[in-house]
């Protein structure tokens, strides 16, 4: 295994998407592999208590790393080995991992916050369900956008409403140039489409919380911003009956393809992942489109965007010389 030139593409590797931005990954370098897992310190515990998103962000992050190799001539193969908090490895197999995805792809890919002029168009949704079902999903267009509304302003008051939730947020928000992990992760004020004074107010707003919160500001926050608003239809990552952890890495994996297919066709995403965390809007959720609510993986707002968005933050480093690897 050519661990040098794997080594040299890290940085295009960390373009994976995860929730937060918190970039969770870990690689560990040893003989003959490379290991796969996450960081504790960069998981969401109270906004991801079950660990969903932060297994779709490693399977992301794997489907990343396979196709900067392959576009690199880099031939390597993933093995499923999920023992926390490593989830599996990279050896080397007898050709490039195939993919119809390119580097530039990937690099390019970006989460878009903003508007959009109209959702997917036939062909283009047509193509990102064929890509989940060969996986045993499928992608599913949720209807009744009136409804649809009703549920996520229900979804932003549950999860501002809860401290431990509003607290992690907090850490990951970088709502002016000033803070000094501003470059590296998290959400800055850029990538969530907030003018300077929008970010000043919230950064207020987050500091009173817990003066505030018995005052309505949960309520008020939720009432602050209406995605649907901005326009585009919503998508829906429905997984296979009894999917479990293994299986929900791979359809992280399968989420980073169905990205990677809108880009290709001019859309843009924007994860509405509170539609799922919080269990009274993914059961209403589960009705409307007529689906177990645990099937329901991932919830995105996807649509052609009217500019390009920013790219956000990534840190370079994560991974483990072998000689610090722990035993």
């Amino acid at each position: 295994m050519d661990v040098a030139a794997f080594r040299a593409l890290e940085p295009l590797c960390w373009r994976a998407p995860s929730a937060h931005n918190t970039q969770p990954w870990r690689l560990r370098y040893e003989p003959g592999q490379i290991r796969v897992g996450w960081n504790p310190a960069y998981a969401l515990p109270a906004a991801d208590p079950t660990g969903r998103d932060l297994r779709l962000s490693l399977g992301a992050f794997v489907e990343t790393c396979l196709i900067v190799a392959a576009d690199a001539d880099l031939p390597l193969e993933y093995v499923a080995d999920h023992d926390d908090p490593w989830v599996g490895r990279f050896r080397p197999a007898p050709s490039r991992y195939p993919t119809p995805f390119r580097t530039t792809e990937v690099w390019d890919r970006r989460t878009h916050r903003g508007g959009f002029v109209g959702g997917p168009d036939s062909d283009a949704l047509a193509a990102v369900d064929a890509v989940a079902r060969q996986a045993g999903g499928s992608v599913r267009t949720v209807p009744h956008a009136d409804r649809l509304g009703a549920l996520l302003r229900e979804a932003d008051r549950q999860v501002y409403a809860d401290p431990t939730v509003v607290a992690e947020l907090r850490r990951w928000l970088r709502l002016t140039p000033a803070h000094p992990d501003y470059r590296a992760d998290g959400l800055t004020d850029r990538c969530l489409g907030l003018s300077r004074p929008a970010a000043n107010g919230l950064r207020a707003a987050l500091a009173a919380y817990p003066a505030l919160r018995r005052l309505g500001l949960p309520r008020l926050l939720a009432a602050a911003d209406d995605p649907l608003a901005r326009g585009g239809d919503v998508l829906v990552l429905v997984a296979p009956v009894g999917l479990d952890r293994t299986g929900q890495v791979e359809f992280g994996r399968v989420l980073l393809r169905c990205w990677l297919t809108l880009h290709a066709a001019g859309s843009a995403a924007h994860p509405l992942s509170q539609l799922v965390d919080v269990a009274a809007t993914r059961t209403a959720l589960g009705t409307l489109l007529d689906v177990a609510p645990d099937r329901l993986l991932h919830v995105t707002r996807v649509g052609r965007p009217t500019r390009p968005a920013p790219r956000s933050a990534r840190r370079v480093t994560g991974s483990e010389h072998p000689s610090a690897a722990p035993m």
